[in-house]
């Protein structure tokens, strides 16, 4: 029996094209959110083990790596907000409970990526040669870390809990034993 399947999920093949939005069962923000998540994690654990080691010699490495990380999230925040705010101004309406938790999740971002900018204002401009992270940078990393988990929820909680921008399959042929892909696959034209 086949185990993998990685043609039907990964084709763009019937899928109507939403500009910003993505495509239509493929939304772009979704996937670019991974990349600030991720930095914004990994440079609030860099920047603990910066302050943990400020008397050694590597203690500046993790800070100066955690604000390459840094600024690597930030840009691609840009575009998952940008990509959010059009998902946002076109599949939420007034009054909803989905509206309203967009917007919760909306601000909470926003104001993770005020923190950042912070951040990479406070390392580049007051101190940028310091031999391990200032604690007001440190500050800035875990409140950006602890309220990105927020977001998060309150994003996953759009996806999950309410099918935001979802397509479901319903009682699809995906979903019952077969050894063909059904969803765009060879056999089907």
């Amino acid at each position: 029996m086949r185990h993998l399947s990685f043609r039907p999920a990964l084709t763009l093949r019937g899928r109507t094209f939403k500009g910003l939005r993505g495509w239509a069962g493929k939304p772009l923000h979704p996937p670019l959110t991974d990349v600030p998540v991720g930095a914004y994690m990994i440079a609030a654990a860099f920047d603990v083990i910066s302050v943990a080691g400020q008397h050694e010699r590597w203690a500046r490495d993790f800070y100066r790596a955690g604000t390459f990380v840094l600024v690597a999230g930030g840009a691609v925040s840009l575009l998952a907000a940008l990509t959010g705010f059009w998902d946002w101004l076109r599949s939420t309406e007034a009054g909803t409970q989905a509206r309203r938790t967009a917007n919760a999740h909306a601000l909470t971002m926003v104001t993770v990526t005020v923190l950042v900018l912070a951040n990479l204002g406070t390392r580049i401009l007051a101190y940028p040669g310091h031999s391990s992270t200032p604690v007001v940078s440190l500050v800035l990393s875990l409140v950006a870390a602890f309220l990105t988990i927020m977001g998060g929820t309150l994003g996953g909680s759009l996806a999950f809990d309410y099918g935001f921008n979802v397509e479901t399959a319903g009682d699809s042929p995906v979903w019952h034993k077969s050894e063909t892909d059904i969803k765009h696959s060879d056999n089907t034209s």
